[in-house]
């Protein structure tokens, strides 16, 4: 199956969540603090890491800034007991694919895990791979192997910044408004807010503009949501 790292200080959270994960078949390694987690995640990346914000000697923020560092398709969840937008807004545009608030359903961790899981597997080379690249003027995607180049350079995208360039790029020039985007990016999930989507899609763009300052590709249409306008030939 998969080896899922939960780094969280309560040791309650940890016990349950392992129990539940290593019952569908996962390997299980927990942390109670971030320091202790980047210090084997120097050594060997998990499948899966879940976070939480609130922790001694290295929060969860600034663990996940350093994971990102290392691997920008890595599947990261946040669980944090503030029920706080702010810290959750913060988590996603450091590259946090998922959030839950404390307390939560771990049926729901779990489906959460489980679908992200099921996203990266994805990533696996397939034989076919070549026939299903789009090539939209100096945009090519891939969606076998989750992969992105824009003017034949590599854009590092998140599973669900991949989601989310894969819908709008499937219409080229149409609008996707904020529901069809949650639709597209949490299938599992319908009560995620139109700010979490927002940050997906700036930091979509960031990623896009740190490579081409002049890219200019994803336009926000004003009361409705995004389009992806293709270049002008």
């Amino acid at each position: 199956m998969a080896n899922v790292a939960i780094v969280d200080d309560e040791a309650n959270i940890r016990e349950t969540v392992a129990f539940a994960l290593q019952r569908e078949g996962h390997q299980v390694k927990t942390f109670a603090d971030g320091s202790e987690a980047w210090a084997a995640f120097q050594n060997s990346l998990p499948d899966v890491a879940v976070l939480d914000i609130l922790m001694p000697r290295l929060d969860g923020l600034e663990l996940c800034r350093r994971l990102r560092a290392l691997s920008e398709t890595l599947p990261i969840i946040f669980v944090t007991s503030k029920d706080d937008e702010l810290d959750r807004i913060l988590g996603l545009e450091l590259g946090a694919d998922d959030y839950l608030c404390k307390p939560f359903s771990v049926r729901e961790l779990v489906a959460r895990i489980r679908v992200l899981l099921r996203r990266s597997a994805h990533r696996a080379e397939s034989p076919k791979a070549a026939e299903t690249v789009v090539h939209i003027g100096s945009l090519e995607l891939d969606p076998q192997r989750l992969l992105v180049r824009w003017k034949g350079i590599d854009i590092d995208l998140t599973v669900t910044e991949f989601l989310m360039l894969q819908a709008l790029v499937r219409y080229p020039g149409h609008v996707k408004t904020r529901q069809q985007l949650t639709r597209d990016g949490y299938s599992h999930d319908n009560y995620i807010s139109e700010r979490t989507i927002d940050t997906h899609v700036k930091r979509l763009r960031k990623k896009f503009e740190t490579a081409d300052p002049s890219f200019d590709r994803i336009e926000t249409v004003y009361g409705m949501g995004y389009r992806y306008q293709p270049e002008r030939t």
